[in-house]
């Protein structure tokens, strides 16, 4: 018997809540999360040397079909399919005909953030490194934009809202409980958690909005921190705008 599910898919760059906004989905009574499905096709790819990638590749899939086949399955019982993607892990070449299949998100955070928060794990970076070129391209794919510093000002409303877009139930009680959820590590997150998820492991619930200003980058990062800002204000300008 067919049964009807709701795939959504979130795509980001490193560091920018996504993780955050996994656990908020994945407390819903109703909902599966993935964790970034394509990562080890990426590194397989790519060959790129990320903490963790002998792990990364042995728990797989490595074959980009088999790991898109993954991401349209059909879940044992939830009703949603939430999957966190990064921006980046679609390579030029991949198949995209499988986003069709999707509801899907962009979500933005200011590269100056990013790149602060993801030099401390990965010293050299590039654009392609935080997905910001591949962001232009999803966005042609993505129904909404959601910027993370503004969705701080007020998750519920945010949460809400997102849901009401992508037609997915929000009263009072899920919504509850998408804004807190248990610290600790889940079965569901990627083999790469103890490398990057330190700080989403330790909360229950969404951070703060920040109140200061982006950090001053690094000369080693100015040019990437400025290429990176031209694109995300051009973004950012279809953000979902929450009144």
């Amino acid at each position: 018997m067919h049964r009807d599910v709701t795939r959504i898919a979130m795509w980001s760059g490193p560091r920018n809540l996504s993780t955050a906004m996994m656990r908020s989905w994945e407390n819903r009574p109703d909902t599966e999360v993935i964790d970034e499905p394509l990562y080890a096709a990426y590194l397989h790819q790519t060959g790129l040397d990320h903490p963790m990638r002998d792990e990364i590749l042995a728990a797989g899939p490595v074959d980009v079909d088999d790991a898109i086949e993954a991401c349209i399955a059909t879940p044992a019982t939830a009703s949603v399919s939430y999957q966190k993607h990064m921006a980046h892990h679609l390579l030029p070449g991949m198949d995209r005909s499988w986003l069709g299949e999707f509801r899907n998100v962009l979500l933005l955070r200011d590269p100056r953030r990013v790149l602060a928060s993801y030099a401390k794990v990965r010293a050299d970076v590039t654009l392609d490194d935080i997905g910001v070129p591949q962001q232009v391209e999803l966005a042609e794919h993505c129904e909404f934009v959601v910027d993370s510093d503004d969705f701080l000002t007020d998750p519920a409303r945010h949460q809400r809202e997102i849901c009401r877009r992508l037609d997915v139930a929000c009263d009072d009680s899920l919504l509850a409980s998408m804004l807190s959820w248990p610290a600790g590590r889940r079965s569901s997150d990627g083999v790469w958690a103890p490398a990057w998820y330190s700080a989403v492991e330790a909360s229950i619930g969404f951070g703060p909005e920040p109140t200061t200003e982006p950090p001053d980058l690094p000369e080693h990062l100015a040019e990437v921190g400025e290429q990176a800002m031209q694109i995300y204000e051009r973004l950012r300008a279809d953000r979902l705008i929450v009144t």
